[in-house]
């Protein structure tokens, strides 16, 4: 029979979050996770016009901040909810965090995972001690699995973030980030379902009233945006954040942000990459999406945040080696650094040789050349040609498309989406 610690949530006044109970976190788990540090970054402070601190949750053993919740959690637990065991429905870093430390504490850990689960996160899973059930094409398919097998079996639920000893966990990232950087004037926090900005906005109200809290969500994911607002948006869609691509916010939690969230903002795809990338060539350090959201935040809504003291968390660092690669190579194609450029030729011999004169000419190196002679608008001798080339910056690729239309070449630059 289930313990009143898996029942639903149902968020009261009484129920909501306090500095105490992050605070007691903080004891609870102290020793046992990574106390990540808080780093001033003077050159993302001079790009964004702001003065940016950096709290690296990425250097968690799972490389997210989830382990803090799932570990406060599993610290509560009665002897015989431990020795039944927990299960949770996540394909992410919920699922690594719970499993970690449930192997260290010896609680046995289920984690259901739809079918659709990239196969790495389920070897990742696997690696820390879970076990993974696969089940349902969908999260909620999965989701609704994993309530089931919680009856049938025993299991305490552990929610990713519906959860006030999961939320405290959180919390104490910013108990962590204030006491190392208590300049701070404005936390800027993403959002998925809401437990670490409820987590860390809670602790950071009690130990500075007039701190800022602002969350972030990816423009194709804005439900706790919506749910806040009152408005009716989509959610959905293939976005690099998928950390924090929740559809259906928490309960407890947007209760608690109710009260603390001073605003949420959104951020667009190409935002995510540009800031991603930055913080690989800046900083060093690789993040995943939803990690990166704070910095594109403050890239993308500039003004809001000019000349104030601002505190992000890189939260995760959980990223696929082959996206991390595109989103490098779609920066450099945003910044310049590398072009695609088409040209319609005639199909004859030294056409091309002419072309890579104009190349050479300019300094601009050659990556890639794809010809198409059949699926284009031209006549039977003509063919189209697009070259991908990399150069020391736009500058440079602007003055070789200057020189080819000087010589009386139809070129034309492909942009990226």
């Amino acid at each position: 029979m289930n313990t009143p610690a898996s029942a639903p949530l149902t968020p009261s006044p009484a129920a909501l979050l306090t500095l105490e109970d992050v605070r007691a976190a903080a004891v609870r788990i102290a020793g046992q996770v990574v106390r990540t540090p808080t780093l001033h970054s003077k050159t993302l402070s001079e790009i964004t016009g702001a003065e940016i601190w950096l709290k690296f949750e990425n250097l968690q053993f799972t490389a997210a901040y989830k382990e803090r919740g799932a570990l406060n959690a599993l610290l509560q637990l009665s002897g015989e909810q431990r020795s039944r065991g927990v299960i949770a429905a996540s394909a992410g870093n919920h699922a690594q965090g719970l499993s970690y430390h449930g192997t260290r504490l010896g609680v046995p850990v289920t984690i259901v995972m739809p079918r659709t689960t990239p196969t790495v996160k389920i070897m990742q899973t696997e690696a820390v001690g879970g076990n993974v059930v696969l089940e349902g094409e969908t999260f909620d398919e999965a989701l609704a699995h994993a309530r089931m097998l919680e009856t049938e079996r025993g299991l305490t639920f552990m929610h990713p973030f519906d959860d006030p000893r999961v939320a405290a966990g959180q919390g104490t990232v910013a108990l962590e980030m204030l006491e190392d950087a208590p300049e701070i004037e404005t936390l800027v926090v993403p959002i998925g379902g809401g437990g670490l900005l409820s987590g860390m906005g809670t602790a950071a109200r009690g130990l500075k009233p007039s701190i800022g809290l602002i969350g972030v969500q990816a423009t194709l994911f804005p439900s706790m945006y919506a749910k806040l607002k009152g408005l009716d948006l989509p959610c959905g869609g293939d976005t690099l954040a998928e950390g924090i691509a929740v559809k259906e916010p928490g309960v407890f939690t947007s209760a608690v942000l109710a009260k603390i969230v001073d605003d949420i903002v959104l951020v667009g795809e190409p935002a995510l990459e540009t800031a991603v990338a930055l913080l690989l060539q800046i900083e060093k350090t690789v993040v995943e999406g939803a990690g990166a959201a704070g910095l594109a935040a403050v890239m993308t809504h500039r003004k809001r945040f000019a000349g104030r003291k601002i505190g992000l968390v890189l939260c995760g660092g959980n990223i696929d080696t082959r996206l991390l690669a595109n989103v490098l190579l779609r920066d450099l194609a945003r910044s310049g650094r590398i072009a695609r450029l088409r040209l319609a030729l005639q199909d004859r011999p030294g056409a091309l040789f002419k072309v890579m004169r104009e190349f050479d000419a300019c300094q601009v190196n050659i990556i890639e050349i794809y010809h198409q002679r059949i699926f284009t608008h031209l006549p039977a001798k003509g063919l189209i040609t697009d070259i991908e080339c990399e150069a020391r910056d736009r500058e440079q690729i602007d003055l070789l498309v200057a020189a080819l239309r000087a010589k009386g070449y139809d070129v034309t630059q492909v942009e990226l989406g």
